[in-house]
């Protein structure tokens, strides 16, 4: 049986330590053989605006920044102090809480990134 479980891949998420990276078995901020993937993208930022599965609220999302994870924190941590409110980074996805795309289009195209609007 436990060679059947071992097939499948392993743990991917522990209630304990969060996401679990798949090479060394180790939380992703412990990782110990660096296999932190970098998100390829086709140098184009998407920022759009979402409402589902949150209740209502507006959140402007930020996709396709090719950075690693200290450079996309940073870069999020920028924007939301552009924006002056909240927001996280979630598997290489930039929220802020509200809508304020316009605001974040502009402050990706002063840094010198390729954005573009998406969504409706």
């Amino acid at each position: 049986m436990k060679s059947k479980l071992s097939s499948l891949g392993g743990l991917v998420y522990s209630t304990d330590a969060g996401r679990m990276c798949p090479g060394c078995r180790q939380p992703v901020a412990q990782c110990i053989c660096g296999q932190k993937p970098v998100p390829s993208g086709d140098g184009i930022v998407r920022v759009s605006r979402e409402t589902k599965g949150r209740g209502g609220k507006a959140v402007t999302l930020v996709k396709g920044l090719a950075l690693d994870a200290a450079a996309l924190a940073a870069l999020g941590k920028q924007l939301k102090a552009a924006c002056g409110t909240g927001g996280t980074v979630k598997d290489g996805v930039i929220e802020i809480q509200g809508d304020h795309v316009d605001k974040v289009m502009a402050s990706l195209q002063a840094a010198g990134h390729k954005v573009k609007r998406a969504g409706g």
